[in-house]
């Protein structure tokens, strides 16, 4: 089964980069993040599989199920990304081109989807295996799931403020991509620490570890949600409130995409990472309301145990 949905992934992602990769629309910035996110997924999926063809995996110090879970969900969430972003950014900043271009733009998209729904496949196949084997994995659990979100959330940031034109002229804004970066490198340090078993190389407990970057990313983020909209949409701030205003989005012949229509995605990503934080921070408040003093159990597995049950999957 695994085999069979990889190889699906690797088609249905091969024709997808021809595609995009064929039309001239290099000069938008999302069209561009779209080719680069469709060829990581083609980069990734082919390097897993030549490592599941030769066994290489039983080399690995750490547990393939969850990087496969991460692999899956991460990659779900960036098809998805693509399959709304690049068609609805080609469609209105190329409207102009020819009606056989946007043929091939919305083929492109709905190939993101179908490889969106391939990965969301893998990712529900591997779920119930661990599911039913009872098998431990810290990506099937609440706080990992979140962490997946938190950080994917942040990739999709990082897109859109890669044009350094939405916040190089406001220090206050400066600091709010500053804030994206110092809560994505902890989702990812608390992250490799449970994966790779290092939550005992701390100094204190890795649940407390996790409360204390919980609340200090909840923190930062509810200071960004209320800086990015102040600065990028209050005229008395330097901000543009009205979309009609904006010549990057009322001007037809724009390569560089609507600012305004990045900054507010901005805003709408922030306030949604704010919520998973949040959720994330009344876990872990609840874990000390019930009087826990660990975290839930998510052992790593012997070298024996993770490569029996990883055979398994494939079977």
């Amino acid at each position: 089964m695994g085999y069979f949905l990889r190889t699906l992934q690797l088609l249905s992602t091969c024709v997808a980069i021809s595609l995009v990769g064929s039309l001239d629309s290099w000069t938008v910035p999302t069209s561009t993040w779209s080719f680069v996110i469709l060829c990581f997924c083609f980069v990734v999926t082919f390097i897993i599989l030549i490592i599941e063809s030769l066994a290489l995996h039983y080399c690995f110090p750490f547990s393939w199920g969850d990087f496969l879970l991460c692999h899956a969900c991460y990659l779900a969430l960036f098809c998805l990304l693509v399959s709304i972003i690049y068609p609805a950014t080609y469609v209105q900043f190329l409207f102009y081109t020819p009606s056989w271009d946007h043929a091939i733009a919305a083929t492109a998209g709905l190939l993101s989807c179908i490889m969106c729904v391939l990965y969301a496949i893998d990712m529900a196949y591997m779920w119930k295996h661990y599911k039913l084997k009872n098998i431990p994995c810290y990506v099937h659990t609440l706080p990992g799931l979140l962490k997946i979100l938190e950080s994917a959330v942040a990739c999709v940031i990082f897109v859109f403020i890669s044009n350094t034109s939405l916040y190089l002229h406001q220090p206050a804004l400066e600091w709010c991509v500053a804030v994206y970066s110092i809560c994505f490198v902890q989702v990812v340090v608390a992250m490799l620490l449970k994966l790779r078993g290092w939550e005992k190389r701390l100094p204190l407990r890795l649940p407390t570890f996790h409360r204390v970057g919980t609340w200090f990313s909840f923190l930062l983020y509810v200071i960004a949600m209320v800086l990015w909209p102040l600065y990028q949409f209050n005229e008395k701030l330097g901000g543009q409130p009205h979309w009609y205003r904006d010549m990057s989005c009322v001007d037809e012949l724009t390569n560089y995409g609507c600012v305004w229509d990045q900054q507010l995605a901005v805003a709408i990503l922030t306030a949604i990472n704010l919520v998973i934080y949040m959720a994330d921070l009344v876990y872990w408040t609840r874990q000390v309301s019930v009087g826990l003093r660990t975290s839930p159990v998510y052992f790593i597995p012997s070298t024996k145990q993770r490569w029996s049950s990883q055979n398994s999957i494939y079977c």
